[in-house]
Parts: C-alpha cells; structure tokens; sequence
C-alpha cells in the first residue's frame, strides 16, 4: 500500500508559492517615498452601496515618480473616494481637481522608515510561518505513509525533497524582505 505512496509536491509548491504572492502584494502596499499605483491596492471606497476597490472606480496612474493620480470616472464619487484615501492610513493628503485626484508622495522621515522595515519583517515572518505550515501538512502525510508501511528509504527521499522546497522558499522570502528594506531605507 505504501508503496504507492506520492506526495503531491505540485501542490505544496504551489501553497508555498501563494504565500510569497501573498507576501508580494503586502510589500507593494508598503509606502517606500516613491510613488507606487499598488500602494492603494488595500484602499476600498464605498460606492453603489457596496465596498470597491480603487482601481474599478476609476484609473490609477503614476505621472511623476513622487504624485499619484486617481481620474474618478463617476463625478459624484469622488467626495468618497477622496475620503476613503484619507481614512486609509497611507499618510497622504488628496488634492482635487475636478474628476482628478492628486495624491502627492511626502519624503518618509528616518522614524517612519524603521517603522517600515519593521512591518516589511513582520510580513515576511507571516510568509515564513505559512511556509513552514506547508512543510508540516507535507512530513504528516510522509509520516502516515512510513505509518502504512513505506520505506524508511522513501520516507527519506520525500522528507528531503519537502525540506528543499522549504528551504528554497525561505530563502526567497529573506531575498525579498532584504530588498524591500532597502528599498525603504534608500533616501
């Protein structure tokens, strides 16, 4: 029965793969003192009823590498979408015109930056912690099958294969928190 046994490593590695997508999106929400279109990415505007993201209210564009614009295609919203920028968080004080909505980028002071990389680490722990998850979920099913009568060869083999995938993953996350912190602190 055992020896039958193939751990589904496509689909561990795509787990693994989704919490790095996932540790991505997070960075870019990560205000670095350039101007980033993905920085509004968790803003969500109220509209029709219903809660919207940005980008489908109207279109997001970068024009000079430290101003954002949001061109609102439905006037009437544009009350709202310029409340919902304020209330986000981001430290960004809109400016309107007419339909448009310019939302200059402040230099980040040397504080704000330490606060940053702390959250940028923060992010990259939870990427790591889902990782390891995947890793876990994979040795049970190894163990369960050395349970079923699988050989202590194979469970080797599979064992080691699970911890390369992990180990890979790791080290891809603590490439991308590097970079993204340095990418913060860079004036």
């Amino acid at each position: 029965m055992a020896e039958d046994f193939e751990l589904d490593t496509d689909d561990l590695q795509r787990r693994m793969d989704g919490a790095m997508a996932s540790l991505r999106t997070e960075f870019g929400s990560l205000r670095t003192g350039r101007a980033s279109a993905s920085m509004l990415e968790p803003v969500q505007v109220d509209a029709y009823g219903q809660m919207t993201p940005i980008n489908q209210v109207g279109t997001v564009n970068v024009p000079e590498p430290r101003m954002v614009t949001i061109n609102v295609w439905d006037k009437g919203l544009v009350g709202k979408v310029e409340k919902a920028i304020r209330e986000s968080g981001l430290g960004i004080n809109p400016q309107l015109n007419g339909t448009i909505i310019m939302l200059p980028i402040p230099e980040l002071n040397e504080e704000r930056r330490r606060e940053l990389t702390k959250v940028a680490a923060t992010y990259a722990e939870n990427a790591r912690i889902a990782i390891r998850n995947v890793r876990r979920d994979g040795m049970d099913q190894i163990k369960k099958a050395k349970a079923d009568g699988m050989s202590e060869d194979d469970q080797k083999l599979w064992e080691s294969e699970v911890q390369d995938m992990t180990d890979a993953q790791i080290k891809a996350v603590d490439a991308a928190l590097d970079n993204k912190q340095e990418e913060i602190m860079q004036v």
